[in-house]
């Protein structure tokens, strides 16, 4: 009888392991988690070598796409972001699994001495829950780490666009410095201009004293372009981290314009809804938050507890050995009606946010179209009548001066609005690299490694 027993309480835990194992084979949110954990392998980092000295070694100019890879290959918030994925995701075996099975042991203390027979219990158990409850549970689990993967592009994307931008005011600082020192040397000719001018008696000494001031304000605005510009240094190797310190290559001294997006306003937001990461990370919330209205639903059905024990103080060695059932009553009916109307308020509100979302988003992809549109038309304004005009009227200054046409403050003020021109066109196609990258980041685009354009 015991090894009858022993027999029937095997069959049934092997019956109770065949229940509590039933649709954990494959399925699609295995297939779901199994596919995760690979991306989630592959955009793994390794951990940056040394301090980046090694970066932009050989390269005479700064190339703003490799700049922006050096940038989400090493900044920790990439693999801070990873690594919220990776916790997200490892809390679906989490809820899948079942709860472990409870093995208790007690003896009757007054059968350790005298001569009755040793008394001793044994007892196995394992609870289940009522099916449905942990396909559900994975399925919000899954939901979660699905938006942790949209939060980790969106932090790609930020930082992509921080990169870009930093890139511009670099290029900016750089032009700067540049024109500066061009008309450092047209002053200088002014100088000997207006001394030649004054020696012939016909210019005051006021006209060089003159000249002398304004290479003095170009010799402080050089001071201060320069503090400027290892500013946007030091910056940029902070997203990097590499030293402040640490030099950079010059940006080029004009970069390539990209065409500007061609495509209709909807069809650029429907392109946006459906590459944003923000979207996805919405759209995967919405998910999470249905499975939890369906699992708070499912609160109202009994969850099982499947039993065997051995009993040594039964007579009869056919009572020794027991198998049973329970489950529990889910009287508090209050209680879960609650989690219910919990449940859907939170996906009530999920929606609410996704519609926000996408009214965002069209809103920002509308502006930002516009914006690049009139970035471009302020370029071509400046690089076509301004700068030409600013120019000529230099050379008219400069010629009516010798002529003495003209007064030396009148070549002064000429010299200053062409440096101003000079300068506002630099800043002028910097925001337009600006209003293009905000752009790309509307779009859903990496700035700075994208074409910039939509075809």
């Amino acid at each position: 009888m015991e090894t009858t027993g022993v027999t029937a309480l095997a069959v049934w835990f092997g019956v109770l392991a065949s229940v509590a194992s039933a649709g954990c084979g494959a399925s699609s949110q295995e297939r779901r988690y199994d596919g995760m954990l690979v991306d989630i392998r592959r955009a793994e980092q390794r951990p940056p070598q040394g301090d980046g000295g090694e970066l932009f070694a050989g390269a005479t100019t700064l190339d703003r796409a490799a700049l922006v890879e050096a940038v989400l290959t090493r900044n920790p918030n990439v693999e801070a972001a990873r690594q919220a994925w990776r916790a997200a995701l490892a809390e679906y075996p989490q809820a899948t699994s079942i709860e472990d099975p409870m093995l208790s042991y007690g003896v009757a203390p007054l059968s350790l001495s005298g001569d009755v027979p040793f008394g001793q219990r044994v007892e196995l158990s394992q609870k289940l829950p009522w099916p449905g409850k942990r396909r559900l549970a994975g399925e919000a689990a899954l939901a979660e780490a699905e938006a942790a993967r949209g939060e980790l592009e969106a932090v790609r994307l930020e930082l992509a666009l921080m990169a870009s931008n930093m890139y511009d005011d670099l290029y900016v600082a750089a032009r700067a410095i540049e024109i500066n020192e061009q008309h450092v040397e047209l002053l200088k000719q002014f100088k000997k201009a207006a001394e030649a001018q004054y020696v012939a008696g016909k210019a005051s000494q006021q006209d060089p004293l003159q000249a002398e001031v304004e290479l003095a304000h170009l010799e402080h605005d050089r001071i201060l372009l320069e503090a400027e510009r290892d500013v946007v240094v030091a910056q940029l190797n902070g997203l990097l981290r590499r030293e402040p310190g640490a030099p950079l290559p010059p940006p080029p001294a004009q970069e390539t314009a990209a065409d500007l997006p061609a495509a209709e306003s909807r069809s650029l937001a429907e392109q946006a809804l459906s590459a944003r990461p923000e979207v996805q990370v919405q759209s995967a919330r919405l998910r999470g938050a249905r499975a939890e209205i369906d699992a708070a639903r499912r609160e109202s059905y009994p969850d099982v507890e499947l039993m065997g024990s051995y009993d040594s103080m039964w007579d009869m060695p056919e009572h020794r050995w027991m198998v049973g059932i329970g489950i529990n009553i889910p009287l508090q009916r209050g209680r879960r009606r609650a989690a219910v109307d919990k449940a859907e308020a939170m996906s009530a509100r999920a929606r609410s946010e996704d519609r926000k979302l996408r009214d965002q988003i069209r809103v920002e992809v509308e502006r930002a179209a516009l914006r690049a549109r009139e970035g471009a038309h302020i370029v071509r304004v400046v690089e076509e009548r301004l700068l030409p005009a600013a120019r000529d009227q230099v050379a008219a200054a400069r010629a009516g001066f010798v002529a003495g046409k003209n007064e030396f403050v009148a070549l002064i003020a000429a010299e200053n609005n062409l440096r101003q021109v000079e300068l506002e066109l630099h800043h002028a196609r910097a925001d337009l690299s600006r209003r293009r990258a905000s752009l790309d980041r509307a779009l859903g685009r990496i700035p700075g490694l994208s074409d910039g354009g939509v075809k």
